[in-house]
């Protein structure tokens, strides 16, 4: 899409400048730079969608979103009235009208089962169990598969980009396990775009974790990028990078500095976090209707609208699989104010790119997941919350191929067990690789003994979704 006229760009959403954003040194992984990141074989895989992937971070409750109980007990169906959608007989929370209103694009997984009950986002990011080839670092998150399979030297936007806040960046969800850094995410620090304040634990987490949860871009306070004269200039500025390229030897002798520069030189990563370039119009389709709650503490803001925006504009700028999340959904005390706040964020983000991508002619060719780590408990607890529920939890799928107006799954009268259709993380990881064009089950990735593995190992394309 042509650029916006930057006399059109939106005040309210004035974020960092491309120049402050492309000025750029890289700091993140232990001291790996961008270039080691982007040392890989490329793999021979041509695909031919993109990915979104969108982490409800807490675990979203099935029964607060698109699996209302109206016929339950009263301590189940809770405060929320279900509405009708623009399909007959899919009913979902009055909390969610641009989503009702878009219904017959979306498939609504209600009974996805076999959740390992940790509280971050690795098992929605790889489709596996956190203890799955632990011993090797464990199973690679999609986009570090993606990377592996499909990354190529010379690409002017890396294909993994994570975004997450919360727990999926503290406990490093979109992790490459067993693949190494090279295939990790470039994971931008968007702080300065959308405040998510960490619970004091996490605060700790982060601390021990050193440097190594974000590709950090900016280059020594001293330069600009308008300042280097030479893509040479630009290696030997990058803060960390200087001792690694005397010992790799002369630039343009290995295709991933080209990679990496090319990267930062081009704009595309810069320009796509750059929202204040958007036009009004756009930036009208991702506006609340509702009135602005404040935030609880741990919560995203009524700003969280525009991370649905900041991963259209990756993916249009080349990134094949992006991460957000949407924080925080752990309502263990004060549910039903919360979700008040939260779900008409999620609601105004989510219909709001549908409707983007559909009016750029680019639904089909981008797959949207959205989902948290596990559900929440059918009873409310004695704080008005509800606690984890790693029995059954919600999902929603939309664009990239997908046949929407659909229910897949059902569950009991108290929204707290399966009674048919249930479907796996693996499931739906494989449906994903389905749309991209890859066989789940034919494509293979090797562990670091040698032994090949399948991409999915138990889990089966959801063809009724397509």
């Amino acid at each position: 899409m042509p650029a916006s006229d930057p006399s059109r760009r939106a005040a309210e959403c004035r974020g960092p400048s491309r120049r402050r954003l492309l000025t750029a040194g890289l700091a993140g992984f232990g001291g790996l730079t961008l270039a080691d990141l982007l040392r890989a074989d490329a793999g021979p895989v041509a695909l031919g969608r993109s990915v979104i992937h969108v982490h409800l971070d807490g675990g979203p409750p099935q029964m607060d979103t698109i699996d209302m109980k109206p016929d339950g007990p009263a301590e189940v169906r809770g405060e929320f009235s279900a509405i009708a959608t623009a399909v007959p007989g899919i009913r979902v929370c009055e909390l969610l009208p641009g989503i009702a209103r878009l219904a017959d694009r979306f498939a609504f997984l209600r009974a996805v089962v076999g959740s390992a009950g940790h509280h971050d986002a690795y098992q929605c990011q790889s489709g596996y169990e956190p203890e799955y080839l632990k011993s090797q670092g464990g199973w690679p998150a999609f986009g570090s598969v993606l990377s592996k399979l499909a990354g190529r030297a010379g690409d002017a936007a890396p294909p993994f980009v994570d975004c997450q806040q919360g727990r999926g960046m503290v406990r490093n969800s979109a992790r490459p396990g067993f693949l190494g850094a090279a295939h990790g995410p470039f994971r931008p620090d968007i702080a300065n775009l959308f405040a998510r304040p960490l619970e004091p634990g996490m605060v700790g987490e982060l601390a021990a974790r050193g440097s190594d949860f974000a590709t950090s871009l900016s280059l020594s306070p001293s330069l600009s990028v308008d300042r280097l004269g030479s893509r040479r200039a630009l290696l030997n500025s990058l803060d960390g990078w200087k001792r690694r390229v005397e010992t790799a030897g002369p630039i343009g002798a290995d295709r991933f500095h080209d990679q990496a520069i090319g990267i930062l030189t081009s704009g595309r990563v810069a320009a796509a976090l750059d929202l204040a370039s958007e036009s009004p119009e756009v930036l009208a389709r991702y506006r609340m209707t509702t009135p602005e709650l404040p935030p609880f503490e741990t919560a995203d803001g009524p700003r969280a609208v525009l991370k649905f925006l900041l991963a259209r504009r990756l993916v249009e700028a080349g990134v094949r699989c992006v991460s957000i999340s949407l924080s925080d959904f752990d309502t263990h005390a004060g549910n039903y104010p919360r979700m008040r706040q939260l779900l008409p964020i999620l609601d105004a983000g989510l219909s709001g790119l549908v409707a983007d991508l559909e009016s750029r002619g680019m639904l089909d060719d981008v797959l949207v997941v959205v989902w948290g780590e596990f559900g929440r408990t059918p009873k409310i607890n004695k704080d008005g919350g509800r606690d984890h529920w790693p029995a059954v939890s919600p999902a929603l799928l939309v664009g990239g191929g997908i046949r929407g107006g659909r229910v897949l799954g059902e569950t009991d009268r108290w929204a707290g067990a399966p009674l048919g259709g249930a479907v796996t993380f693996k499931d739906v990881t494989a449906t994903a690789w389905h749309l991209l064009g890859v066989d789940p089950q034919a494509t293979t990735l090797t562990d670091v003994t040698g032994r090949p593995h399948p991409l999915v190992d138990r889990g089966r394309v959801l063809t009724e979704l397509l």
